[in-house]
């Protein structure tokens, strides 16, 4: 069992940044691939990006690519979203997954956005971009 919790959210300008943070239980976290999702109001759920196990890989969603960066510190038991250049439409509740797979060599940003394969959800964290 593996649980999540986020911070780091809040109200900003368009154009600023906010580093969200993702804390997790467990002794095994190094073993999971962590993943950032995002919902915004009348929206489905949206991949935002993914990082395995190792830090050595990670994928991003088309909108969020040189503006967003996913990271990992196995030590602290801790994944980060560092978000840059945020626009309005960057607007949503963000929430961390951990999954038990590890993406094969080829694996897709779309194919790592499947909210089926994260086993474990955190509650959320809100960001808000101001125009």
């Amino acid at each position: 069992q593996v649980q999540l919790v986020e911070s780091g959210g809040g109200l900003v300008q368009a154009g600023g940044s906010l580093r969200l943070s993702c804390a997790a239980s467990g002794r095994t976290f190094s073993r999971y691939t962590m993943g950032w999702f995002r919902q915004a109001p009348g929206k489905e759920r949206e991949f935002v990006a993914a990082i395995i196990w190792s830090g050595s890989s990670a994928y991003y969603t088309d909108s969020v690519k040189g503006r967003f960066i996913i990271s990992r510190d196995n030590a602290k038991n801790t994944v980060y979203l560092q978000m840059d250049s945020l626009k309005p439409e960057d607007t949503a509740v963000y929430y961390c997954a951990a999954a038990r797979f590890t993406p094969v060599t080829g694996t897709t940003a779309q194919a790592m956005g499947v909210p089926a394969l994260y086993n474990y959800w955190g509650q959320g964290t809100q960001v808000t971009v101001s125009s």
